[in-house]
């Protein structure tokens, strides 16, 4: 690798190191400076994709309402020319309304992936993360898992369509 192709790689770890020291600050005007005016944010376990600046400043704002001691700890990260990839873990306390949930006031703590994308000015183009949703909403005590007796009550009387199929099918 040549000194410039490291040193353009090194400027876009920096920006992304910012990036996410701004999110654990909680400096939603530094944050958004590290988006170029094309940003787009993806949350794709929720398939909510964010358009443009406003968007992107909307996806914080109502993250950072909901989760106001948010922390973003990075455990690896992989660079390449195309994009950096960033493993994390998130942790917060859930006090303020999130995705049509009001505040639980329970702590979450899970893994997500982090892909960042650059615009020619070497920009943040783009923010897409991947996490297991199902666990977000678990420790929020909102999701149990069908597998414990707690689980199977909540399954029956959430679903009784579902069930009553998979007994009829079962029966026969």
């Amino acid at each position: 690798m040549s000194n410039a192709d490291a040193d353009y790689l090194d400027r876009r770890v920096a920006l992304v190191e910012q990036h996410i020291l701004a999110e654990n600050q909680h400096r939603l005007g530094d944050v958004m400076g590290t988006f170029g005016p094309s940003a787009r944010y993806d949350d794709e376990p929720w398939d909510d994709h964010r358009r443009g600046l406003d968007g992107v400043r909307s996806y914080y704002e109502e993250l950072m309402r909901a989760l106001p001691n948010l922390g973003i700890e990075v455990q690896q990260r992989h660079v390449s020319r195309e994009a950096i990839v960033v493993e994390v873990i998130i942790r917060g306390t859930h006090l303020g309304a999130w995705r049509g949930l009001p505040a639980t006031g329970r702590s979450v703590d899970f893994p997500l992936c982090g892909i960042y994308t650059f615009d020619a000015d070497d920009r943040l183009a783009g923010e897409r993360i991947y996490y297991d949703r199902s666990t977000v909403l678990r420790q929020l005590g909102v999701f149990q898992e069908p597998s414990t007796a707690l689980g199977r009550v909540m399954t029956v009387l959430n679903h009784p369509l579902t069930i009553s199929r998979a007994l009829f099918h079962r029966a026969r």
